[in-house]
């Protein structure tokens, strides 16, 4: 296998080429081969970009029409043909249902486009400034983004250069159990003198990605919301990863039946890979002046092709909503008895997660480190997550087959059991 060329020439920030050291040249469903031949289980889809599979047929097959047909590709934010489709669709198909009226705003085509544009919006809507923002939050590495994410090694990569603008208040369970968080956001916010600026908006996952699959209770979510209502501030969902059926439900506030004032989409809203990424806001918040928010890639037509298929295939009915409930039971349970082997040998573990966003959180980076790498070597593609990289997290495509799945979760088992005897 040829890797020199990578080696030489790419920049040492890469990340998961290190700890996948193979040259992939295919992928269907869930899963990925090398050029060696070597086939590996896929619990990782691209940190959850790719919910619906690698190549899905279906989709594919709308992009290869799309463009045997010559359509619009590149088309800044002219109106074309696949965007009214996609506008249409997601309309039809995801927002009424919900009883969602939102207006769509198409920044450049990732996350942290997304994260940039909504707390902006934001600002510019309520002429305020501060955004509060939790721990172990993560919202992307542009400068507006990271002020919001709470990780320091992504923090002290800006050259020392301060982030500004943002408040970190706990998240839920970050003080322990038995203790409700938003007692302190509330006497911060009743307290002249806390110090916290009143807040343009909060920004929030309710299940915390690369924070470690921390998922709030949804009954804090919903206080979470009613604070918000009752002080003027704007809520904020980033569902950039749990997003998009990742929980079980198309949007993941879904669960507390949280109606928020601006939502992120990003990593699987086109279904297939494609960089793309929206907003969605309450029609009144459409405070921009033509324009003032821009980007040359701000709405990608191939992408709006095999979103508006994705939507098509999967979220006409409640089928897939089902499935990712069941399989995520499967995991649940597979982590839950791992976790207490673990603990039995001395390795304080425990599971957590919502739907198929899991983790199997073991204490320490290292030990996770071990597992996975153990996980590589037997055939299977899985990352950690969390403030010291301690969750060994499932995110699997929400499509696997149940002989993928559980090919991949004794993969996990064996490797565990492998590295502690």
């Amino acid at each position: 296998m040829q890797t020199q060329i990578l080696e030489q020439m790419e920049s040492e920030v890469r990340t998961y080429s290190r700890s996948f050291p193979v040259v992939l040249t295919k992928a269907q469903g869930a899963r990925l081969t090398d050029e060696d031949g070597t086939q590996y289980i896929d619990f990782l889809a691209g940190a959850g970009t790719l919910n619906y599979g690698h190549n899905h047929p279906k989709l594919k097959q709308a992009m290869l029409e799309y463009m045997a047909d010559d359509g619009i590709v590149h088309g800044l934010d002219m109106w074309t043909k696949a965007k009214r489709e996609y506008l249409e669709t997601l309309d039809e198909l995801i927002l009424k249902p919900r009883g969602l009226e939102y207006k769509v705003h198409l920044p450049g085509p990732t996350g942290t486009n997304a994260v940039e544009a909504a707390i902006r919006l934001a600002r510019v809507a309520t002429g305020r400034h501060n955004i509060v923002t939790f721990t172990n939050g993560f919202h992307g590495v542009t400068m507006g983004a990271l002020a919001t994410t709470g990780n320091r090694k992504f923090r002290e990569a800006t050259g020392g250069i301060p982030t500004q603008g943002a408040s970190f208040l706990p998240f839920d369970g970050y003080l322990g159990e038995g203790v409700d968080t938003l007692d302190y956001f509330e006497k911060m916010l009743g307290d002249n003198s806390s110090g916290l600026d009143i807040p343009a908006a909060v920004i929030i996952e309710t299940v915390q990605g690369e924070g470690g699959i921390n998922p709030a209770g949804l009954d804090w979510l919903k206080r979470l919301e009613q604070i918000c209502r009752d002080h003027d501030i704007l809520l904020i969902i980033d569902d950039i990863q749990a997003g998009c059926g990742r929980t079980g439900k198309f949007f993941s506030f879904e669960h507390a039946g949280l109606k928020p004032d601006i939502v992120c989409n990003s990593k699987s809203l086109s279904g297939f890979g494609l960089p793309f990424a929206h907003v969605l806001m309450r029609p009144e918040l459409d405070k921009w002046k033509p324009g003032q928010y821009n980007g040359t890639f701000r709405g990608f037509n191939l992408a709006f092709v095999t979103a508006t298929a994705a939507m098509r295939e999967f979220w006409s009915d409640d089928k897939l909503e089902r499935d990712v409930a069941r399989k995520g039971r499967i995991v649940e349970q597979r982590f839950q008895q791992l976790a207490e082997w673990l603990t039995d040998k001395g390795i304080p573990a425990s599971e957590r997660g919502r739907g198929l966003m899991r983790a199997l959180d073991v204490g320490t980076g290292d030990i996770a480190d071990k597992i996975t790498e153990e996980a590589f070597k037997r055939g299977l593609i899985i990352e950690t997550s969390g403030h010291d990289g301690q969750a060994v997290k499932c995110l699997c495509p929400l499509t696997i087959s149940d002989e993928d799945l559980l090919e991949g979760l004794d993969i996990v088992e064996a490797s565990i059991k492998h590295v502690f005897g």
